[in-house]
Order: C-alpha cells, then structure tokens, then sequence
C-alpha cells in the first residue's frame, strides 16, 4: 500500500486552533471519517496515507475553510456534514449553508443551518405555505421554525407569530395542573418561550403576548378560528389526535405560513391511538404545496451524547 504526504498551510494560529479543535479532537474526528493521518505543525496541517486518503481528507478540510479560515470553532457536526456533502455531491448547499446567516441571537451568536437537512427543511418553509417536519430530539425542528418565524415577523412578512402545542404530557391534564391558564399552560409551551427567549428580550414578551403578535396556547383553543396573516408553529405534533390535526390544518388562513413539528417515537397518545401527525403524513405526502422534512439522529446538533442515545433507541426498537 503507498503512503504519501501531503500538507496544507493554514493562514494563522487562529486557523489551525479553530480546525484542530479543543485537544486536537476534530484531526482525530476527521482520521475516523477518511483512514488518513493528522498532525498539525504550528501552522501547517500535515496528511498521510493512501492517495484516497488524502484526497478526500483535504476536500473537507477544503470546504471547511469558511470557518477556520475566520477562526471560528468547528464541531463534529459541520465535520460531518462536510463529508455527507461531498458523498452526496451537495457541495453547492454545504456552500450555501455555510455562508448565510439566519440570525443572531440577544448575545450576538450566529444562527445558520448545522447539517444539509436543516438547510433542506429552512429552504422548504420559505417555500411552502405547510411544511411538515419529523425526527428525534435535538435536531433544531422547533428552535430553526422559531428562528424563521421571528425573522419574517422583525421583517414585517406577518403580524403575528403563533405557537402552539397539545397539551399532553405523560398522563397529565391542564385540569390538574394548579393556576390559571397561564401557569396551567407556560409548562407545556416552555420550550416554545425558551426559542423565542433567544430572540427577544424576555421582558417584552408580555407586551408582545397582550398585544397579541406572539399568542402561545395550547392546541385546543385554536378550534373555530382562521389563522391569518400568522406564522404558526405546531410543535409536539405527534401528540396529536387525527381529528385534532385535521382541525389545525384547517385553522390556515390567508397570507400564512404553518410549520408542524414532531417526533413520532415520543409519542405520549393514550391507549396506543394513532398519532394524527403520522395519519396526517400518509394522507397528505403527495399534496402539491405542501413540504415534508425527515431528521434523523446524524442531524442531532444538541450535545453529542444526544445523538448516541437516539442512535442507542433507533438500534434497540429496530431489533
């Protein structure tokens, strides 16, 4: 077997601090991903092993340079989706992807697409009038819908932006949940306040709320109302009834936009009911108009261990 050796000059100690990772992780990450060897040398990114190798080592270092060339910190996720692109002949998205920012959050982070699905299910919402989006914890369904919907209220697209989710939750019920309806809600919806709290100052929330440009409720109260004008983001979509989804979808309203989220192995219907998102996929996945998005565990962008443990319940109920 030939070895060879090839190098690439990195423009500062920046640059190869940002490629390299926190104790070299990402050069071991990257060796895992193409059976080349990896040594940084002050600047200088040395490669060995086959001509394979190495040629397929330096095409993702290559289309990582947006990044370590600014210095900014590279994860297994963007390493990853890297060589997914590269795989699948999607270097121009990979480009796409890496180059547009969607937002910064209050503290000045940016917000972009982390793998090639996630800038799939971006570009389907700004399409689509309904996109569905299904997959696992951890794979942004909700914080990207929310990205997006703050953007296009901020941008004056919509008047409103409406968050809603079923209340059901592990077997409780609103009924015995002790408060208003409020405080009988906020645990429900607190993951929607926790997306939007990235965005805008948690103190103009209220204002926002009884004004009502943000609405948070839960599912039920959307029943006999047409939502428009609105960005309306479902999430927990699999904890929906067929009926109750039916009724949602049919709540779109005229200049609207509707993004419904779910993970249909998290599903906490009672009595093995069948998941009106999983009803709703088979009836509607060849209506015109309307975007479904698949995530699966390589899309987990939360902390690392996440995407083992999906992968870890994948495997078992796969048995």
């Amino acid at each position: 077997m030939t070895v060879e050796i090839t190098t690439i000059e990195l423009p500062s100690i920046e640059s190869a601090i940002a490629l390299a990772g926190a104790r070299e992780e990402n050069l071991k990450i990257l060796s895992q991903h193409t059976g080349a060897k990896l040594a940084l040398r002050g600047q200088e990114l040395v490669i060995s092993g086959t001509p394979q190798q190495i040629e397929r080592t330096t095409a993702i270092v290559r289309s990582l340079q947006p990044f370590w060339k600014e210095g900014k910190r590279i994860s297994k996720v963007d390493i990853r989706t890297a060589s997914y692109a590269i795989d699948t002949g999607r270097l121009d998205d990979l480009q796409s992807m890496q180059h547009q920012i969607l937002a910064r959050t209050r503290r000045g982070e940016e917000i972009r697409a982390k793998t090639i699905r996630q800038w799939q299910y971006i570009q389907a919402v700004r399409t689509h009038d309904l996109t569905f989006c299904i997959g696992p914890a951890g794979t942004g369904k909700t914080f990207l819908a929310a990205v997006l919907a703050v953007q296009a209220l901020l941008n004056d697209e919509y008047e409103r932006i409406i968050l809603t989710r079923p209340a059901v939750e592990a077997g409780e019920k609103l009924g015995f949940l002790p408060g208003d309806l409020q405080a009988k809600v906020d645990p429900f919806l607190r993951p929607l306040y926790d997306a939007l709290n990235e965005f805008i100052d948690p103190e103009k929330i209220p204002s926002l709320m009884e004004r009502g440009v943000i609405e948070v409720a839960p599912l039920g109260y959307m029943r006999g109302r047409t939502l428009s004008n609105a960005f309306v983001i479902v999430d927990e979509a699999q904890n929906t009834s067929p009926a109750q989804m039916k009724m949602l979808l049919t709540r779109l309203g005229f200049r609207s936009r509707m993004v419904v989220t779910g993970d249909l192995t998290q599903t906490d219907l009672p009595n093995n009911q069948e998941s009106g998102l999983s009803v709703a996929e088979k009836i509607l996945k060849s209506v015109e108009g309307i975007a479904f998005c698949h995530f699966s565990s390589s899309d987990v962008v939360r902390h690392p261990l996440i995407e083992r443990i999906v992968a870890a319940y994948e495997h078992y109920e796969n048995k």
